[in-house]
């Protein structure tokens, strides 16, 4: 069943200044809830936790670059796997539904415990599982880390959400991303909470 907010975010004409405002970390959260700020029109939205995190993930995808190999083609599809929250999962469907990124189109997977599935180029991992496991299968491959944990760069990540002043932000390993063989563009670094660097 869909909430609100994911309906409204179907619907929104000024989706891409949302995205834009969530990848500036400008969208704050309450509780469990995040007010966006209110759009152009009169429309005011109300968005949660799981559906800012979504558009950041679908933000990040901009501002990285995969090695060639990472695609068998041209056309290959841009998968990012979700594991361990569902409500991120179905917002993130929601945003990226006949969407391309640099003549990608993007699918979305929900990955099942055990070996990740090929191919993959994002995976985000939620809260609720122990992201060292699925970090540590991951680690060698060219593949975006995304969590939500405490302390997550420190376990593997490449990015990872956290909450300041009552806002999701991220911070970002440049050296977990280069040691995978990513590129995280200036323009994602510049708005990181922190950076943590070779």
């Amino acid at each position: 069943m869909s909430s609100p907010a994911l309906l409204w975010l179907r619907r929104c004409p000024v989706l891409p200044a949302l995205l834009a405002l969530a990848a500036l970390g400008t969208v704050s959260v309450t509780g469990a809830r995040a007010q966006a700020p209110a759009p152009v029109s009169s429309t005011t939205a109300t968005a949660t936790a799981a559906d800012v995190k979504a558009a950041y993930l679908y933000k990040f995808l901009a501002y990285v670059e995969w090695p060639p190999t990472a695609f068998a083609d041209a056309e290959a599809a841009l998968v990012i796997g979700v594991a361990g929250d569902e409500a991120v999962q179905a917002s993130l469907e929601a945003i990226t539904a006949n969407r391309r990124e640099r003549g990608h189109p993007i699918e979305v997977r929900r990955l099942p415990d055990g070996d990740p599935p090929e191919p993959l180029h994002v995976v985000f991992i939620g809260r609720a599982l122990n992201a060292s496991r699925w970090l540590a299968r991951l680690k060698d491959r060219p593949v975006l880390l995304v969590t939500d944990q405490a302390r997550g760069l420190e376990a593997g990540a490449m990015l990872n959400f956290v909450p300041v002043e009552g806002r999701i932000r991220f911070e970002a390993s440049l050296a977990r991303a280069r040691q995978s063989g990513l590129h995280l563009g200036a323009r994602l670094l510049s708005v990181a909470e922190r950076v943590v660097m070779p």
